[in-house]
């Protein structure tokens, strides 16, 4: 039998070639064993492999059997998806954000599930889009801005009102139901949209949205919001109008000028006179310079989305965006059955900053003038400029953290130390400080103003020197004079199997900023072969633990982190030894490990 990945790059590849190509039949894949051993080996490294939902199940305890019941109940149409857990998170703003937490056996199949919506879809999704893709992010999107959005007069910030909690299932079915017609597998997809949630002990129904935290949720917000892509091309194609390069009579007048004075001093004599043609020329060309040369009367728009963000540049005047704003708004309250926040949705003018994935975007006005080539340009000139916000993101980050606080003379940042870090070890508190420091200058590496970060760098550098001394009740001179390393750094000492080394504080220098994913990634996945690491290692029949071979059942043991085991256990040792979060063993063994009988 080929191997289920195989099957699905085929699938990918079909997709691709032929985009209306309608698909069925994708619910038979589900019932193939060899997939869900690719779905476990996606899962089970990830931190979440080991929380829980509103059972006790997590990665732990995986095996052939447990495959074999899923895919029984998935034949037999009994497989129900379990209410997720519901939890909260705090966001930026201070609101907390709900999550639901599904159990593992859910989050397997949702995976597998992921696998073949992605094989049909990810090769018909637009270029714009950025958000949940594979080889795409923020850099990414941000990158097509910095490409795509020269020369733009106005911005449109768009903003939807709740986008993931107002997903219409009925809707969303209908797009899925024009790509697959597989009513089987539709309806296990409208199974989980409806399966509801636990909190506090209470279950509660779902009528709309995807919860944010199931593994299907940003694929089915992306085939959702695919819908306004589309939607967003026929609009371009309609407001697009490219109209011949004509240069403005301002800047033809100057011109003419400029070249009768040229043929003037060609032809004059040496003299006062001469003289006087050749500084009105160079005055000429002096004002050249601050005159616009094109005639900028064409028309073209620009969008690009992450998630449910989205920011359309436009070439056009104000009443152009207000057209494409009612536009936008009719579409997602007519089509999505969703609101487009009037507030939020702003019309700004490109030299005014736009807010975009925490990057200030606007378009650079500068007559600044460079040699190109052989001649001189305004090289600068309307050009995308990505900002650092230093007030709304550096400076809040450094206050909401304890980092630095206000002077009272002259209300200035000082930095500070950090009172929740002072019972961490010295390791901890530098590999705390450099994550943050490493993890801000990365996400900010495209802005230009990128070398405002100096300032944040010694600020961090300074509150991790004082909450080291703070912890060791010396001074800060002592601590860099004890940890000091080459070239007037200090970092911290640590022994590993390999020797001596020392954590010190990332510069900003040191971080590369020419690291970006590409814009246009291939659409085409080639997977990884058919057979995975726990297809051979179950199907040995051999426990890692007790050697046994005749055991009736097999099972995988998982830990969330190998650090954690303290190797007082024979299994402990086993799995410290050969690093790994995952060991098959026999079912005595499995029960030993966990009840110790």
């Amino acid at each position: 039998m080929k191997p289920t990945m195989e099957i699905l790059t085929k699938l990918q590849e079909n997709s691709k070639k032929h985009h209306d190509e309608v698909f069925t039949r994708l619910f038979r894949y589900m019932l193939r064993p060899d997939i869900y051993f690719v779905a476990y080996q996606h899962l089970y490294a990830n931190r979440g492999a080991g929380t829980k939902g509103i059972n006790e199940e997590t990665a732990d305890g995986f095996s052939e059997k447990y495959v074999e019941q899923i895919i029984e109940a998935l034949r037999t149409e009994t497989y129900r998806p379990k209410p997720v857990r519901r939890t909260y998170i705090k966001k930026s703003n201070g609101k907390m954000r709900p999550l639901g937490l599904p159990t593992f056996t859910d989050k397997l199949v949702q995976e597998v599930i992921r696998m073949i919506l992605e094989s049909v879809y990810e090769p018909i999704f637009s270029n714009n889009s950025h958000g949940f893709r594979s080889g795409r992010s923020c850099h990414t999107a941000l990158t097509q801005i910095k490409n795509q959005f020269i020369g733009a007069r106005w911005f449109v910030e768009g903003d939807i009102k709740g986008c993931f909690n107002n997903i219409d299932h009925t809707i969303l079915t209908k797009i899925i139901g024009k790509k697959i017609k597989d009513a089987r597998f539709i309806k296990l997809v409208h199974l989980f949209l409806k399966s509801g949630y636990m909190e506090n002990w209470k279950y509660y129904g779902t009528y709309s949205g995807c919860p944010q935290g199931g593994i299907i949720s940003p694929i089915l917000a992306n085939i959702y919001l695919n819908e306004l892509d589309n939607f967003m091309e026929k609009i371009k194609q309609d407001f697009d109008n490219r109209t011949p390069y004509q240069l403005t009579a301002e800047y033809k007048k100057v011109m003419n000028k400029r070249s009768s004075l040229s043929q003037k001093i060609k032809r004059c004599e040496a003299g006062a006179r001469r003289d006087g043609f050749i500084e009105e020329y160079n005055n000429l060309s002096q004002q050249i310079y601050k005159i616009p040369a094109k005639l900028c009367n064409d028309k073209k728009l620009m969008y690009v989305r992450y998630a449910d963000d989205f920011l359309i540049a436009v070439n056009g005047n104000k009443q152009d965006c207000e057209w494409i704003k009612a536009k936008l708004t009719e579409f997602i309250h007519n089509d999505l059955n969703m609101e487009l926040s009037q507030e939020k949705t702003l019309i700004t003018h490109s030299s005014i900053c736009a807010r975009f994935l925490g990057y200030d975007v606007r378009i650079r006005r500068s007559q600044q003038i460079k040699a190109w080539k052989k001649t001189k340009q305004r090289t600068m000139n309307n050009s995308v400029e990505l900002l650092i916000p230093l007030e709304d993101k550096i400076q809040s980050f450094l206050f909401s953290r304890g980092i630095v606080r206000q002077r009272k003379d002259n209300g200035k940042m000082e930095p500070f130390r950090r009172n929740s870090l002072l019972r961490q070890t010295d390791l901890e508190i530098v590999s705390t400080y450099d994550a943050e420091l490493r993890g801000i200058c990365n996400y900010y590496s495209l802005a230009v103003n990128y070398s405002k970060l100096n300032y944040f760098s010694y600020l961090m550098e300074y509150s991790c020197l004082k909450t080291l001394a703070t912890k060791h009740r010396t001074k800060i001179s002592k601590i860099i004079s004890k940890c000091r390393m080459a070239n007037k750094r200090w970092g911290i000492p640590y022994q590993t199997k390999s020797g001596m080394k020392r954590k010190r504080l990332t510069k900003i220098y040191e971080i590369d900023r020419k690291k970006c994913e590409d814009i246009f990634p291939r659409a085409i996945t080639i997977y990884a072969k058919g057979k995975t690491t726990f297809d051979d290692r179950l199907k040995a029949k051999v426990c890692e633990v007790c050697g046994r071979t005749d055991s009736e059942r097999y099972e995988i043991h998982h830990v969330n982190k190998v650090k954690n085991l303290k190797g007082k256990e024979p299994w402990e040792q086993i799995m410290i030894a050969k690093r790994r979060k995952t060991m098959v063993v026999c079912h005595e063994c499995h029960q030993k490990i966990h009840h110790g009988f």
